[in-house]
């Protein structure tokens, strides 16, 4: 029984992890992200922690096998996160107003909540349902930043809640695929993000003429090789093994109730590194998103 509990709390400790880590990498997505195209940043990120967790696997770091084993619920996996997510989500956010998506992101929990109660049988308690609702409704109110206004983009819903469901059937599929160790599932997601964005950003460049700036980019922007290097290490490796980890041991549904705590991190490092203001909302959000996970992952 210790070492059950033990265990849990280990997932529990994991699953906050992967959070701040993600929650940081707002910060740095806004130091580079008006200099540079969202491809471009996805390619560089994704190249740069394939090439990361190559080495690390060549060197017996992490263990990487996938020799004899069926790969397609891997590159399932990979699909939804952090193909699709990434690609609807950037479609979403663009023909949205920043606290429609804002709003609509926070509310993945309890799209994970419901696709895990559906698939895979994993129905809440109703404890457990009534802090979700309240960890979402802090989340929700940092998405919408104080702004109400609306984009009446219905398309742009259309990209947003495929971005969610792509989110959770990401966090579904990671818990029911026990045949892959966490480092396997991360690394698949990265070579396919590689592949994908990597592609996507070399069409985009060889349309404009800039190829050579993409290739060479970080080389001679230094700030953007910081970004870089933090988004694909702290992010796409350290984060995402974090976070497939946490769900092997706790579940899809009680690591998304941590989703908030990545927005409640991006407030703090804005406040502390982009001199942003700490306002009385974000105050009480903080302090929903706190209360509604420490609630759902509650034995």
């Amino acid at each position: 029984m210790k070492s059950v509990k033990s265990t849990y709390s280990m997932g529990i400790v994991i699953a906050l992890c992967s959070e701040v880590l993600f929650g940081l990498s707002f910060v740095f997505i806004r130091l580079c992200v008006n200099e540079v195209s969202v491809f471009t940043l996805l390619s560089w990120r994704t190249v740069t922690a394939f090439i990361a967790m190559t080495v690390c696997a060549c060197l017996g770091i992490i263990k990487v096998d996938l020799k004899g084993k069926d790969l397609k619920p891997l590159l399932l996996l990979s699909f939804f996160q952090p193909v699709l997510y990434f690609i609807m989500e950037t479609l979403g956010v663009q023909r949205t107003t920043a606290a429609e998506s804002g709003v609509l992101l926070a509310c993945i929990p309890m799209i994970t909540m419901l696709f895990s109660s559906v698939f895979l049988k994993d129905r809440p308690t109703v404890r457990q349902a009534v802090f979700m609702v309240i960890t979402v409704t802090g989340a929700v109110m940092i998405g919408m930043g104080g702004e109400l206004k609306t984009s009446s983009s219905f398309l742009g819903y259309f990209f947003l809640l495929i971005a969610m469901c792509s989110e959770a059937a990401y966090a579904i599929t990671s818990q029911k695929l026990k045949d892959f160790s966490s480092a396997e599932k991360t690394y698949a997601m990265i070579v396919s993000g590689a592949v994908v964005f990597t592609g996507c950003a070399l069409v985009e460049h060889g349309i404009k003429g800039t190829v050579t700036e993409f290739l060479t980019l970080p080389f001679h922007d230094m700030q953007f090789l910081i970004c870089i290097l933090y988004l694909a290490l702290g992010c796409n490796v350290v984060a995402f093994l974090c976070a497939n980890f946490s769900i092997s041991i706790i579940g899809a549904t009680k690591r998304a109730a941590f989703a908030g705590i990545a927005s409640v991190v991006s407030i703090l490092g804005g406040v502390f590194y982009l001199g942003e203001s700490f306002t009385l909302i974000q105050v009480i959000a903080t302090v929903l998103v706190l209360i509604g996970a420490y609630g759902v992952n509650k034995k």
